[in-house]
């Protein structure tokens, strides 16, 4: 293995030579930690400093699973079992339940933002600029929410009426990205990032959306049929006139999907019931 890839496991808080499974387990980590949607929307040079430390953290994963893939042999060498960001780094579950409060606990949510803040700071040096315009640049944030609202356009291609029937996107970021009208019938999203993610009328029917994350995502109208829900977080998203009959919601009469926030006038549930 060449040490020109060792900067990109380094992104992921990886040493040279970690395996697939790590690569992948950090990157969910880290993107979770580093997602803009985490932030205060009202502090938007943050927002944008973290939007490019998650586009670095997707670059550095895409690049190494690359790799993998053309090169299924492990690297081994004699150091002991390479350290994953969750070793590195001490304390994932009080991030993990950091994470939940932001979006549970509104009020609380600038200690949990702190609390991030010092512990991301901590683990990779980050620029203490962006963090100290965060009290001194209020009076911009007018001007700049524009930018803020698009933080992923620049990168993000337009997938509005796409083909992505049966398609393996299990674990991709598709946060703010257009699928309207998009064909995602059998696909395989299980574990995907779909942050504000535009899916209204698309066809989603026996897609599996396990664990997804489809915080404030726009489903309405969409054709959600015989999906798998199981574990999705559909916080602040928008349901309204979606089908979800037949959808699988959870075991019994123990619904295993979250639904704070979520707008559901009209939705068909799993049922054959409408919400009024």
């Amino acid at each position: 293995m060449s040490h020109h890839l060792e900067p990109y496991y380094k992104v992921l808080g990886l040493e040279l030579g970690a395996s697939l499974e790590e690569i992948n387990k950090a990157y969910k980590t880290l993107a979770f930690v580093w997602h803009p949607d985490r932030f205060p929307q009202e502090n938007q040079e943050l927002i944008r400093s973290a939007a490019e430390k998650l586009k670095e953290i997707n670059h550095a994963r895409d690049l190494l699973r690359s790799f993998h893939r053309q090169n299924p042999q492990p690297y081994s060498q004699p150091k002991p079992q390479p350290r994953t960001y969750h070793q590195t780094h001490q304390q994932p579950k009080p991030q993990s339940k950091a994470y939940h409060q932001t979006y549970q606990q509104p009020k609380s949510q600038s200690k949990a933002y702190n609390q991030t803040q010092q512990q991301s700071k901590q683990s990779y040096s980050y620029n203490p600029r962006a963090y100290s315009s965060y009290s001194t640049k209020k009076e911009n944030v007018r001007s700049q929410s524009e930018s803020v609202n698009s933080y992923y356009r620049p990168y993000y291609q337009d997938l509005k009426g796409a083909d992505l029937s049966r398609a393996n996107l299990k674990e991709k970021d598709f946060s703010g990205r257009n699928l309207s009208g998009a064909n995602l019938q059998g696909a395989d999203l299980s574990d995907s990032f779909l942050h504000k993610v535009n899916l209204e009328e698309a066809n989603l029917q026996g897609a599996n959306l396990f664990r997804a994350n489809l915080l404030k995502a726009n489903l309405k109208k969409a054709n959600l049929r015989d999906t798998n829900l199981i574990g999705a977080d559909f916080s602040g998203a928008d349901l309204s006139g979606a089908d979800l009959t037949g959808a699988k919601m959870g075991s019994g009469q123990k619904i295993m999907v979250k639904l704070t926030g979520t707008i559901l006038k009209g939705t068909i549930f799993p049922d054959g019931s409408i919400h009024p």
